[in-house]
């Protein structure tokens, strides 16, 4: 079976506006996570950051991630929107229910992909295409994020815009704006069984 190429249809995409501006619904994990992707959209799209992350545990954790969002728009993409959805975690909890002792990159992982990309679909009525920055990193199957982003894409009627910002050296650049506007970078993805299981191996 031949592998889907993500970066190129996007590309495919965005080229089809033929200069014409879109509008963006992005889910975004965390800063670094979307640094590099903001970077890249803003040239195409009017981005608003959806920050929902209520796997993220603890509260503090949450708060944290938050607020490097909000510090790196303000410095380096004043013109990205940032809304937020109240942090809930017991609502992640319930969309992992019976999932919870599998290990990272697991079906509880996919399950959270899917969780969390509802609900941008949810609220992106009014926005030409929804994505999410999760494709970014090296321990995220793009594969599963742009099957689930196709699959929500038929539920909802949103347009989704298929994407793997790995490529290109994306994951890269992402670290070196987190270096240039001295963003942190956690060392767990977010939960509280990834945080033990980071922890296990420290």
């Amino acid at each position: 079976m031949e592998k889907i190429n993500y970066q190129k249809k996007m590309e495919e995409i965005i080229a089809s506006f033929a200069g014409e501006r879109k509008t963006l619904l992005l889910h975004s994990c965390c800063a670094p996570c979307s640094s590099y992707v903001m970077e890249y959209l803003t040239k195409y799209f009017d981005i608003t950051i959806l920050f929902y992350n209520p796997n993220i545990h603890p509260r503090e954790e949450y708060e944290k991630r938050l607020g490097e969002e909000r510090r790196l728009i303000a410095a380096a993409f004043p013109q990205v929107k940032l809304i937020t959805v109240g942090y809930e975690p017991a609502e992640y909890y319930e969309a992992v229910k019976g999932l919870e002792d599998l290990g990272e990159n697991s079906a509880r992982c996919y399950k959270c992909y899917e969780f969390r990309m509802r609900k941008a679909a949810e609220l992106a009525d009014k926005y030409d295409y929804f994505t999410t920055t999760l494709s970014i990193s090296p321990y995220k199957h793009a594969d599963w994020i742009n099957e689930l982003g196709a699959h929500i894409e038929a539920e909802y009627g949103a347009h989704y815009l298929p994407a793997d910002f790995k490529k290109k050296g994306g994951y890269q650049r992402s670290i070196e704006l987190c270096k240039v506007y001295n963003i942190y970078r956690q060392n767990y993805c977010g939960c509280s069984f990834s945080r033990a299981e980071a922890n296990h191996n420290l």
